[in-house]
């Protein structure tokens, strides 16, 4: 087999979406499971949807995501450049490569007379299509003499070149994932290869670059499954040898029918996006997995479980893992539904596998006011990190080791606070004041006091905890104290004291 070589190539329109990452993760773990390489090239050629900043955006998510390029725009290689916009010299060979042959020609038409060829067909019921039916009524190179046509492009008058569909040809296609299937080109169109500024569409500049880039593979989602024909027949147009396609499913929306988009994730409360994108145009933010406390690794551990399933069922794997198991052939052919519970549960399981030492890295970087030297901060994030699904979570599930509570939990009170309460808490602190502040020590005091008093360990532990949280919540209450401290525990204790009284 040859070299499996396999391209990622989106268009810089917009934030790449969920969708866009699952597409260039299987590119890049089939590329490494293969021992081939793995390119990223953009698609700019459609100028009226470019979105300024967007390349720079989809290299970032790539790298923040752990999917490196051998082949981009940024690192070269030796198939540059890898920008559409920068490739017009080669696009212009081609074309006039296939006006050459009996599978292009030139159409005249202007948008307004197609336009009216349209409302005409509307009017009658029907559905207007350039195609083998009506190209021979139309203005082109195939109705005007070869004179008419020299004239017309002396004149200077704008042009584009269609793909001529074969007439009433059976093509036997196959996908990796989806098997053998059949198309009749006579349900397909003339789709436009080149529009009137000279640029090629994605058809044509696709299967160039795909061509001249050696690619073996195509991977890309099932709403080019309707193309395959087109470029199937435009490899046989150049005389070329066809890649390999895999069209992969939608992933879907959390309920109901249809493609995950955007409105979901503001619906249900998740990104869509791997970063946060501020649109340029209204300067709106829209929420990133990475802004929104998503580790690299869980994020994309999540994202190739979207419809692949490595042996076993396994379902935490690294990237190098998930290269070494990646098979084009297992991927699903059905749509894989979005989770948001499921992407939290990844987060969940990666937050338990980072270190401590890693945590507080992630969360001095975060803007937090954490206001604790580094020590007392991995243990708090050593007693919190369990319960935590996001390193945010441990900040904000332990505020309390931050600063004192500046209001108790009502019910908690109830259930914690009777009439001889602060008489109990004020005897612990007093009793408290000559141990040494070990949590194991801390915690026989505690006991040593409920035993001598004889009070069951509630009567102590819970009015303790709340003095100290605010809320019945939290780590061992003895844990608690030892970060805290004496004076703070004490300070703490007598606050509460005086609240209730």
């Amino acid at each position: 087999m040859d070299k499996v070589r396999v391209r990622f190539a989106p268009s810089p329109t917009g934030p790449l979406h969920l969708g866009g990452v699952r597409t260039a993760l299987y590119d890049y773990l089939f590329a490494k499971n293969q021992g081939g390489e793995f390119v990223l090239r953009i698609e700019d050629t459609d100028t009226a949807r470019y979105v300024e900043g967007a390349e720079e955006y989809i290299e970032e998510a790539l790298e923040w995501c752990g999917i490196i390029a051998d082949e981009s725009p940024k690192k070269g290689g030796k198939f540059a450049p890898y920008r559409q916009s920068e490739r017009r010299d080669i696009y212009d060979r081609y074309t006039e490569q296939i006006l050459k042959t009996d599978y292009a020609y030139i159409a005249f038409d202007t948008a307004e007379e197609l336009d009216a060829i349209r409302t005409e067909y509307e009017a009658r019921g029907d559905v207007f299509s350039y195609d083998n039916k009506t190209r021979n009524q139309l203005k082109n190179s195939l109705t005007l003499s070869e004179e008419e046509v020299q004239q017309l492009l002396d004149e200077k008058t704008p042009y584009v070149v269609r793909f001529r569909m074969p007439v009433d040809r059976t093509l036997n296609l196959e996908d990796i994932i989806r098997g053998k299937f059949s198309v009749n080109t006579n349900t397909l169109d003339d789709k436009v290869l080149v529009k009137n500024d000279g640029m090629p569409t994605y058809h044509f500049a696709n299967i160039i670059d795909d061509h001249e880039m050696e690619i073996s593979h195509v991977i890309r989602g099932e709403e080019w499954l309707p193309s395959l024909g087109l470029h199937t027949l435009l490899y046989e147009a150049m005389d070329w040898k066809a890649p390999q396609f895999a069209h992969l499913s939608l992933i879907l929306k959390p309920e109901g029918k249809g493609k995950l988009s955007k409105r979901d994730g503001d619906k249900f409360g998740f990104p869509v996006f791997p970063l946060n994108f501020t649109d340029p145009a209204t300067g709106n933010i829209s929420k990133g997995y990475r802004e929104s406390g998503y580790l690299p690794e869980a994020f994309i551990n999540m994202v190739a479980l979207l419809g692949w399933s490595p042996a076993d069922d396994k379902e935490i794997l690294s990237l190098d893992e998930m290269a070494k198991e990646f098979d084009l052939n297992k991927v699903h052919k059905a749509g894989a539904r979005f989770s948001k519970e499921k992407a939290e549960w990844f987060n969940h399981q990666y937050m338990q596998q980072k270190s401590d030492e890693a945590l507080l890295q992630i969360l001095k970087s975060s803007g937090l006011n954490l206001m604790l030297p580094d020590d007392k901060l991995l243990k708090v994030i050593h007693l919190m990190k369990e319960r935590a699904t996001f390193p945010v979570d441990i900040y904000e599930n332990g505020k309390f080791f931050f600063e004192a509570p500046a209001s108790y939990d009502e019910k908690a009170a109830k259930k914690a606070w009777n009439d001889g309460t602060s008489g109990i808490l004020q005897e612990l602190a007093q009793h408290l004041e000559t141990v040494e502040f070990s949590a194991e020590n801390i915690k026989q005091a505690i006991h040593d006091f409920a035993e001598n008093k004889g009070l069951g360990m509630g009567k102590v532990m819970m009015p303790l905890r709340l003095s100290l949280v605010g809320e019945l919540k939290g780590p061992d209450v003895p844990d608690i104290m030892e970060l805290l401290g004496k004076e703070e525990t004490t300070v703490r204790i007598n606050n509460a004291v005086n609240n209730f009284k």
